[in-house]
């Protein structure tokens, strides 16, 4: 199957590092056309090593309503269409919720909910009035099992399933297709796996059906996919890209058995 991306107009939010960065690579490598967005403009060096006429990068803070605005405008000025929003950016609020403090809880919302939903707002005109485009929404595994001390990071990332899935019923009519996607455990900075304890990493890997760390490249193949017209008739749903976390109950006791 061939996944034909060619001179898609794609945005990455959070793509300075980690999977957000892997996703805009894998989107340039598919002959996309790339505005890599990130907070921090540091982190978008990478860029340079693009042709300037394929690859843009931009500073923006999403959770600022017009800054998201001027920064989508500029898109749409410089490359005339945006095919593919990938709202990746996201942080992870940590604590019992009995220690919260609502500074902490209001920013996680504001980011991963707020920053999904500004993005989104802003670039729905334009891709009405093309009448195409792929929305794909970075919700979390948390948003199905949350973890204990994550009650902020998964009721954000619940939020952001659901207004996936609402927003793609009000676009239909523009064939306009919106996703959330659910990566698993894939080692990042923001989820400090690789730097665990050995016993911690096994706890982890003994709830996969595929029990080792998932890749970005991976969570990217998907987008890939789910930015493509072989992908045109899938919307509204929460794919996950988790190795098969939790798919069945005590899955490393295949693992013990195959050794047996």
């Amino acid at each position: 199957m061939l996944l034909d991306l060619t001179d898609k107009v794609v945005i990455v939010t959070g793509a300075g590092r980690g999977i957000g960065r892997v996703i805009a690579e894998r989107f340039l490598a598919e002959s996309a056309r790339v505005v890599a967005l990130d907070l921090d403009a540091g982190g978008l060096g990478w860029l340079d090593e693009h042709d300037p006429g394929r690859a843009l990068g931009l500073a923006a803070d999403i959770s600022d309503s017009a800054a998201v605005t001027a920064l989508v405008d500029q898109v749409r000025d410089r490359f005339g269409r945006i095919d593919v929003l990938v709202n990746n950016a996201g942080i992870l609020v940590e604590g019992m919720v009995a220690d919260l403090t609502d500074e902490a809880w209001e920013r996680n919302f504001a980011v991963n909910v707020g920053g999904t939903f500004k993005m989104c707002r802003a670039v729905i005109p334009i891709m009405k009035a093309q009448r195409a485009g792929r929305i794909l929404n970075a919700a979390s595994f948390a948003a199905v099992v949350p973890s204990i001390g994550t009650s902020a990071y998964a009721a954000a990332k619940s939020a952001v399933a659901q207004f996936s899935r609402t927003l793609a019923g009000e676009l239909g009519p523009w064939d306009i297709t919106v996703n959330a996607y659910a990566p698993g455990m894939v080692p990042t900075a923001m989820n400090g796996f690789d730097t665990m304890e050995p016993a911690a990493q096994d706890r982890l890997l003994d709830t996969l059906t595929l029990r080792r760390g998932g890749r970005a490249e991976e969570v990217a193949d998907l987008l890939c996919f789910l930015a493509s017209d072989a992908a045109a008739y899938i919307t509204g749903t929460l794919a996950e890209v988790s190795g098969g976390k939790l798919a069945t109950q005590l899955p490393q006791v295949a693992y013990q058995r195959a050794a047996e």
